[in-house]
């Protein structure tokens, strides 16, 4: 990867573009998310089929919003609405508030299920604490039947 130019631009360019080849495709597509911003000319992404959704109602009436529009930009109208977003299998009902305007609706819609972390800590961790909730209720239950006597 050794390049022999004066110019940092096209060094970056050439680094840049090297380092993109190499990557897969979904880090491919986050940095292109990253950089690839839409226009300030444009204006962010806002669905309008979601706003006509919400137009004239109040938050705490309306059930559930369906949509699948995962791009859409979270404005301030949309605040104290809840929506079921779709992960691509169900939708899953996301609140939004204050601090979520600006986000994306898919972004608090996670496609991707996390079980945990696995290994012999992780085993040994479980298995005391199982044993703590066994002694716990233990010695709930021996209270309880020493207070009836």
């Amino acid at each position: 990867m050794f390049c022999q130019t004066n110019d940092w631009r096209q060094l970056w360019i050439f680094d840049f573009i090297s380092i993109f080849d190499s990557m897969d495709e979904r880090a491919q597509r986050s940095l292109f998310i990253l950089y690839m911003t839409r226009s300030l000319k444009k204006g962010p992404y806002v669905d309008e089929r979601l706003l006509k959704k919400i137009a004239g109602k109040k938050p705490l009436e309306t059930g559930v919003i369906k949509t699948w529009s995962r791009a859409c930009v979270i404005s301030p109208e949309m605040v104290g609405f809840v929506f079921g977003v779709h992960n691509g299998k169900t939708h899953i009902e996301v609140l939004v508030s204050e601090d979520m305007v600006g986000h994306r609706l898919g972004e608090f819609s996670l496609t991707r299920k996390f079980t945990k972390h696995g290994g012999k800590m992780q085993k040994e961790i479980e298995t005391k604490t199982k044993e703590a909730e066994i002694a716990a209720a233990q010695s709930a239950k021996g209270a309880v039947e020493l207070k009836k006597k």
